[in-house]
């Protein structure tokens, strides 16, 4: 099954991205294959497994934040809420998320393909994260009544097939079936 997929390192040459680079050398440490449910779990640090310890990467929520300052796509404040200060990051590159918003509506409006296997791998991955993470509704709210129901619809119907079977139909595309897998979970 998808959900049992056990994640083969190909390549480890590095990437330029500290996080990335770091994640590659957990994969090639660990003894035996894991999961990509399994590497979701450590990778994200929903999960704490003392026997993984040194899989887990620390502070990835900081750190792709801290990231994303670095490339000017977000900004620092700090916000009061009555008993304490806590550090947020807005968006400070709205042309950066329009594009991104852009590029996801054309991609199930204009150039909607209506078979995930001939969807650009990219465009796949970002609506399969967008889901996952509660912002599909966001990505779609500026668009008209009409458009916004074809959107939706078409998006629901492409995360409603069954990871197992799309992953076993897959040209290269299986990690993203896995994903949507683990986190339909």
């Amino acid at each position: 099954s998808a959900l049992s997929f056990q994640v083969l390192l190909k390549s480890d040459a590095p990437t330029g991205d500290v996080l990335l680079d770091e994640t590659l050398r957990h994969m090639k440490a660990t003894e035996s294959a894991e999961t990509v449910q399994t590497w979701i779990e450590l990778l994200t640090g929903e999960t704490w497994n003392p026997f993984k310890l040194q899989y887990q990467l620390r502070n990835v929520r900081e750190r792709i934040a801290k990231a994303l300052v670095e490339k000017g796509i977000l900004t620092t404040e700090k916000q009061n809420f009555l008993l304490f200060d806590m550090t947020t990051h807005p968006i400070s590159n709205a042309t950066e998320k329009q594009r991104l918003v852009k590029k996801l509506q054309e991609s199930v409006l204009e150039r909607w393909v209506n078979d995930p296997h001939r969807m650009d791998r990219r465009i796949l991955a970002l609506l399969v994260l967008a889901h996952s993470s509660d912002v599909l509704d966001n990505v779609f709210a500026s668009l008209a009544d009409d458009k916004y129901d074809v959107a939706m619809n078409r998006t629901k119907d492409l995360l409603d097939m069954d990871p197992e079977v799309e992953a076993a139909k897959a040209r290269g595309t299986e990690m993203i079936w896995a994903v949507l897998a683990a986190f339909n979970k």
